[in-house]
């Protein structure tokens, strides 16, 4: 069991979750607010966000990805970012706890075959996650929108 890769991944859910819920009581205004350098409106993150997520699970298991969050099918409100982000959260940290360090993934992607280290896809999820709720946060603190703490020590505090 990874233990310790396990937890990445749960304070990775614990802090999506916990910025969902801080958006929760954001208006449509607030909700489509940008700034320079992040991917785009705090919605649109969003579903980025919770999107690629449900992809990694997908390629990390070898599936189809679900088709409940997606760039290209708009903005299906908190609720269902909420749900989804749930789903994949913990699919993410069952995986982690069953990791194999040494697994391949193989596959098609965009017409093209391709062999990554499944490693990779799981740095990849932590660090996009994490990049895209900084976008998120810079965006609600230049709106004077107060944001939670997600880092490790409030993490740590609250999951004690």
């Amino acid at each position: 069991m990874n233990e310790a890769l396990a937890e990445f991944f749960k304070h990775n859910l614990w802090a999506n979750l916990r910025l969902l819920n801080a958006c929760t009581p954001l208006n449509d205004a607030q909700l489509d607010a940008s700034a320079p350098g992040t991917y785009g409106s705090v919605r649109d993150t969003l579903v980025h966000l919770v999107g690629a997520e449900q992809r990694y699970v997908a390629r990390l298991r070898g599936q189809d990805p679900e088709d409940t969050v997606r760039e290209t099918k708009g903005f299906p409100g908190l609720d269902v970012l909420r749900e989804s982000t749930r789903r994949s959260g913990e699919a993410l940290v069952g995986i982690a706890e069953q990791f194999d360090p040494k697994q391949v993934l193989r596959g098609t992607w965009r017409g093209e075959p391709y062999e990554l280290r499944a490693v990779i896809v799981m740095i990849q999820a932590i660090n996009h996650a994490t990049e895209h709720r900084i976008h998120i946060v810079g965006i609600l603190n230049q709106n004077g929108i107060e944001t939670p703490n997600m880092d490790g020590w409030a993490y740590g505090a609250e999951a004690k």
